[in-house]
């Protein structure tokens, strides 16, 4: 019956409000963070935060984040930046990282992830 299917697309659709994307990449050597919302609005960013806590997130890269980091420095900012709304103890076993450059993407292990964060305590 059409008017169940609407009633339950309706209950699905007040209750579902969508995924939020942040792309990263290169064009022409240029890198480019893009953060597309439910809306389909897009937004550029050099550095941000997304989920529960991404105002302190967002805070904390404000001040840490420049556009001269190296990628050392920057995958630690990474990682104290995910400290700042993360619940728990924080394990190569439960974050992952990815790093995009000229050359492509790739995630790092989890072995290198444990190191980085042995480094940080």
């Amino acid at each position: 019956n059409g008017t169940r299917f609407q009633d339950l697309s309706s209950g699905i659709n007040a209750e579902y409000g969508g995924v939020s994307l942040l792309v990263a990449g290169f064009d022409d050597e240029v890198p480019y963070l893009v953060q597309c919302d439910p809306s389909g609005a897009y937004f550029a960013w050099k550095a941000t935060a997304m989920g529960k806590n991404h105002i302190n997130g967002k805070t904390f890269l404000e001040k840490r984040y420049n556009a001269d980091l190296e990628l050392e420095d920057a995958v630690h900012t990474a990682i104290l930046t995910l400290k700042e709304g993360f619940e728990g103890q924080m394990t190569e076993d439960n974050i992952e990282i990815g790093i995009s450059t000229t050359a492509g993407f790739r995630k790092l292990t989890r072995s290198e992830i444990k190191d980085y964060l042995a480094a940080l305590n």
